[in-house]
Order: structure tokens, then C-alpha cells, then sequence
């Protein structure tokens, strides 16, 4: 007689409504205004599913402490995070949070391989095999390159990319190895003598995730963010083959495919191909002829015009129409909340105010849109990069706050460029552009930005914080 609390029936059928609910989710969490929707589909989808297996009829009752102390301890630190991160930090926790899943199906990985409560035979012993192998492997590598992209983010590794010679053979080296070990594994006559094949390729797999992730630029760790989140969903769907459990298989493709389809739409807004991006070296501090660099720093190419925060009010109180541009520097400077506030004031004042977000700005996906949502920035006024680009010619003033690459017109001009052929924000084409920064650095990227030069350019240095602060305040005298 089963001491589970559902039945198998019950069990697959509460999975199918999850499943459906992560489906829900995906597709509320595409647009701001159905974010929140979303996101409430995807925790009642994942309760559902967390209830449904450990009631269900392959959880033994001895072992439910464990689970609940899991649970419990889980749930904690969950919860912790999510009230104690930042909004600047939440591209290091995703990435924290691919590591843990490439951890896990390592661990179920090895668990299912010396598990021998189920003897499989034939067919069904070569397909497990496979599965496993491959699931670590997947594992092995989201978890080794989601730790360097998370030290890549938070400034502990630095962003410059790490080319070895000869990289592209020591990949292809790894990889017939890999493919070698696979089949020893697969022709061990018994979990000893196939432990340690598995073992072996399990520690290339890590290095090859270090390696890939080492050589990639940093103005490429949005796409890798994304990257890794795809290969977080592969792994978790190996694990569902594993443990044979249809809802992981589902979840992990969804969340396989659409990370995959992100790293694509993200690949095409930098005008690169994904392999590009995985051989590395974007963002590598290496600048076009036409703007040397010594270590690294891109060095000026002209003269600046600098102002205070009361001519940049000043420009922004005569503007009939105003487009901010936000980047990385904003985030930093968690300066999100002020930019409402002007935007409010200068909208108050009959002034038309929108914001243009490039595909690539800040450390993530969308990271731009969940600032300003945060901070209460009308949704309808905040326009991607294609939607808005057009009309800079046709604007007074267009604000930067702390983006650098995404507005570099070199892009556009400098077919020698690093980011050549990257499509960008047109910030110069407004009748006055405001560059907000704390110095002249180069951006992830390290090339030089010809933006500032410009003649009807002007920088606003500071802190984006305290100088829009200053801003707000006189706009409001």
C-alpha cells in the first residue's frame, strides 16, 4: 500500500497545470504591464508543482524531513536574497542562481549513476547512460561558467576578456576527449570502472565552462547572462530525464529555448552571431586606429564641453521634447528614483519626456525596464531602441545617464571599430545631447566615444545620483 499522499494520477495532473502556469508566466513576463501577472503564474505554477511531488507517490515518508529541512533552509535564504539584493546586484543572483542549477544536476547526475534501486537493462540502460553523461556535462558547464560570469559582474574577475593561445584547439581537444570519455563510459562494464570517465570528463567540462566564459568580453555579459540561462534550462530538463519526471523536462525546455531565443534577439541587437560571442574577445579594452588606447583606457580624442546641473536644467526646462537614455551608470548610482522625479516635473511643465533602452543596456536583459519600473516610470513612455531611434533627429535634448558603448557613434562611423556595425542609440542626432558620467573612461567595450567630442555634446560629470539630485532641484525653483 503507497504512503504517499496522492496518487500517480493526481500527481501528473497537477504537474500538467503547472507547467501550463509556467507557460502563463513566460508570456506575462514579456511585457511590463503583465509582468506582475506573470510572475504571480510562475510562484503559484512552482507551488504547485513542489506540493505535487512531495506528496506524491516517489517521495518515501521517511524521507520528508529532509525535504521539509530543505525546503525550510532553502526558502530562507530565498527569501533573505530577495530582500536584501539590489537591484545593481540582481545580474551577479541570476547568475549565482544558473550556477546552482548546473550544481544540482551534476549532483542528480552522479546520485542516479550509484543509485541501484533500479536495475536498468539493454536500451533503457544505454539511454540512462546517456542521459546522465549528458546532463552533467551540461551541468558541469553552467555551473563552473555561471561563477565566473557572477565574478565577471560583481567586479572580482575582471571584465577583459582571457585569450589563451591556440583557444579554438583546446576546445576542439576537449571536446573529442569528452566525446572519447563518453563512449568508455558508455562500455564500463559497472559503476566503478565507469565512475572515473565520468569523473575526468566532468572536470573538463568545468574548465571548459571557465575558459568559455574567461574569453568573453564584458560588453558581452548581457548575451552570456542569457546564455547561461538557456543552458541552465537544458541541464534542469537532463535532470527530468533522469529522474524521469515529466514536469522538469517541460520547465526546462521552456526555459532552454527562450533563453536561446534571448541570446539570438540579444546577438542580433549587437550586430554579432552567438558563435562570436562564444569564441570571446568583445570587450577586450582594444580600440579602432583611429582611437589608440594604452592599457586598455581609451584616450581622448578632442575636447569636452563640460556643465553644471543648473545649465543642464536649464536646457531641459526650454526643451519641448526630451529623450533619457539609461545605462549601467544609473543603476550604480541607483539614481533611478530621481529620474522619475524629473521626468514628472518636467512633464508637469508641458514638457513631452521618453526614455529609449537599447536591447544590451546595463549587466542583463531588460535590466533598464525593471529599474524604471521599480521606480514608477510610466510604462508607455519607455520605448526600445527600434521604436525610438528615428526621433532624436527630431528632439531637443537627449539625456545619457552612465551608457557609453550603446550610444557610440563610432559604431556607425569607424568600420575599424571593435563595435562596428552594432547598432546603437543615435543620441547625436538631437539638437543638444547631455552625457552623464563620473569621468572619461571607455566603456566594457574600451574604445573611445567620439559622442563626447561632439560639438553639440556636453558632459555633466558626477556621481548620476547626487548630479541629478542637483538637477531636480533646480528644475524645481
Amino acid at each position: 500500500m503507497s504512503s504517499s499522499l496522492i496518487s500517480s494520477g493526481v500527481a501528473t495532473l497537477a504537474y500538467l497545470g503547472a507547467a501550463i502556469l509556467f507557460v502563463l508566466s513566460l508570456g506575462g513576463l514579456s511585457n511590463p504591464e503583465t509582468s506582475r501577472r506573470g510572475n504571480f503564474y510562475g510562484v503559484i505554477g512552482m507551488t504547485l508543482a513542489v506540493i505535487a511531488t512531495i506528496a506524491g507517490p516517489r517521495v518515501a515518508a521517511a524521507g520528508m524531513p529532509w525535504i521539509i529541512a530543505a525546503l525550510l533552509v532553502g526558502g530562507a535564504i530565498g527569501f533573505y536574497a530577495a530582500k536584501t539584493v539590489k537591484m545593481t546586484q540582481m545580474p551577479e543572483l541570476v547568475a549565482l542562481m544558473h550556477s546552482l542549477v548546473g550544481l544540482a544536476a551534476c549532483l542528480v547526475g552522479f546520485a542516479s549513476y550509484v543509485d541501484t534501486s533500479v536495475q536498468y537493462a539493454g536500451a533503457e540502460k544505454l539511454i540512462h547512460e546517456v542521459e546522465i553523461y549528458i546532463g552533467i556535462l551540461i551541468g558541469a558547464v553552467t555551473f563552473s561558467g555561471s561563477l565566473i560570469a557572477f565574478g565577471k559582474l560583481n567586479g572580482m574577475i575582471d571584465g577583459k576578456p582571457l585569450l589563451l593561445p591556440a583557444r579554438h584547439w583546446l576546445n576542439l581537444i576537449a571536446l573529442l576527449v569528452v566525446i572519447w570519455l563518453g563512449g568508455e563510459f558508455i562500455l564500463a562494464d559497472g559503476v566503478q570502472s565507469g565512475m572515473q570517465p565520468l569523473i575526468i570528463m566532468t572536470l573538463i567540462a568545468l574548465l571548459f565552462g571557465v575558459h568559455m566564459v574567461m574569453a568573453i568580453g564584458g560588453a558581452d555579459m548581457p548575451v552570456v547572462v542569457s546564455m547561461l540561462n538557456s543552458y541552465s534550462g537544458w541541464a534542469a530538463a537532463a535532470t527530468g530525464f533522469m529522474l524521469s519526471n515529466d514536469l522538469l523536462i517541460v520547465t526546462g525546455a521552456l526555459v532552454g529555448s527562450s533563453g536561446a531565443i534571448l541570446s539570438y534577439i540579444m546577438c542580433h541587437a549587437m550586430n554579432r552571431n552567438f558563435i562570436s560571442v562564444i569564441a570571446g574577445g568583445f570587450g577586450g579594452g582594444t580600440a579602432s586606429p583611429a582611437s589608440s588606447s594604452q592599457g586598455g583606457v581609451a584616450q581622448p580624442q578632442g575636447e569636452v564641453q563640460a556643465l553644471s546641473a543648473s545649465e543642464t536644467a536649464e536646457l531641459l526646462r526650454d526643451a519641448k521634447s526630451v529623450i533619457i537614455v539609461p545605462g549601467y551608470g544609473m543603476a550604480v548610482a541607483q539614481a533611478q528614483h530621481t529620474v522619475n522625479e524629473i521626468t514628472a516635473t518636467l512633464r508637469s511643465k508641458g514638457v513631452t519626456v521618453r526614455f529609449g533602452i537599447h536591447p544590451v543596456a546595463g549587466r542583463m536583459p531588460g535590466h533598464m525596464n525593471v529599474l524604471l519600473a521599480e521606480a514608477k516610470v510610466p510604462y508607455d513612455i519607455v520605448l526600445e531602441m527600434d521604436e525610438i531611434n528615428e526621433d532624436f533627429s527630431h528632439t531637443d535634448v537627449a539625456m545619457v545617464i552612465g551608457a557609453n558603448d550603446i550610444v557610440n557613434p563610432a559604431a556607425q562611423d569607424d568600420p575599424a571599430s571593435p563595435i562596428a556595425g552594432m547598432p546603437v542609440l543615435e543620441v547625436w542626432k538631437a539638437g543638444t545631447s547631455i552625457v552623464m558620467k563620473r569621468s572619461m573612461a571607455s566603456g566594457y567595450a574600451g574604445v573611445d566615444n567620439p559622442l563626447f567630442y561632439k560639438d553639440n555634446n556636453r558632459m555633466l560629470f558626477g556621481d548620476a545620483k547626487k548630479m541629478l539630485d542637483e538637477v531636480l532641484v533646480a528644475l524645481r525653483s
